[in-house]
């Protein structure tokens, strides 16, 4: 079919085709991303149906915010290869951008069933409750380390596996049990991060799966030790072994605005005393 019997759309019939503004049309022939198939003498720029691919492309190109340079490098060298190139790139991006997404909704989720918790939480019972392994990213440290020091070496590690924000993530510090059972309740060795999308690897904690000893402690860290008695206190009462170490987390500092109201979780491990 001739060029002079197809037919012409005006550059707003050719928009509303295409759900657009006929401004963005205009800008594509301003630098010269996608003409119209003919300006007529009235300087109308009109258009034909044969440039519909076209454009659907450009426009599919752009939600997938391919920049215009490359755009136009793809127009004036349009190729299977070259589209796949793009497609492959941009079809990586989301993959990341979904695992990210879904990255958030755990972290939302679980900051949600935490908030939960809270409501009903009898801060004064001590239970076992079972959990399964988890894989925990630690750094070494002493009692004597501040905690803005800790948070940011926490930070730090954070970064450099690329593994997401803090925000939502369980965190929290390790003392082994053999040091609770002697008493010494301050004797940290470690910080921890609980990052779901990392796997087993070896240089990774894993913290066991199996029966939890579960307490909670409210105020201030200097309230801790005689948390820790109870737990002792329980343990010996229901003829159980702690082992690996305790694990507290801070269940509620994003909603409280003092030391006073703040929630700390301790879990360690236990097996029956034979």
């Amino acid at each position: 079919m001739s060029q002079e019997n197809t037919a012409l759309f005006t550059i707003g019939q050719f928009a509303a085709l295409h759900g657009i503004n006929k401004k963005t049309l205009m800008w594509y022939d301003t630098i010269g991303l996608f003409r119209p198939a003919v300006v007529k003498k009235n300087g109308y720029r009109c258009y034909t149906h044969r440039q519909s691919s076209t454009l659907e492309c450009i426009l599919m190109l752009r939600e997938l915010n391919v920049s215009i340079p490359e755009i136009a490098a793809f127009i004036q060298n349009r190729t299977p290869d070259s589209l796949y190139a793009i497609l492959n790139e941009k079809s990586s991006e989301i993959d990341r951008t979904i695992q990210h997404l879904l990255d958030i909704q755990r972290a939302l989720r679980r900051q949600m069933r935490e908030l939960e918790t809270l409501r009903t939480l009898d801060l004064s019972a001590i239970s076992v409750v079972h959990r399964e392994a988890q894989p925990l990213v630690t750094l070494q440290t002493t009692k004597n380390t501040a905690p803005e020091k800790e948070m940011e070496m926490l930070l730090d590690e954070m970064g450099r596996r690329r593994a997401g924000r803090m925000y939502g993530v369980c965190y929290g510090a390790m003392i082994p049990t053999a040091s609770i059972l002697r008493g010494d309740f301050e004797d940290y060795r470690a910080v921890f991060v609980q990052v779901p999308q990392l796997k087993a690897a070896p240089d990774l904690h894993i913290q066991p799966a199996g029966e939890y000893l579960y307490a909670h402690c409210k105020g201030s860290w200097d309230r801790l030790p005689g948390t820790y008695r109870k737990i002792l206190r329980y343990a010996e009462e229901n003829g159980l072994e702690l082992w690996d170490y305790s694990y507290e987390t801070g269940i509620n500092e994003t909603v409280i605005e003092s030391m006073d109201q703040y929630i700390t979780r301790i879990e360690i491990p236990v097996n029956p005393r034979r």
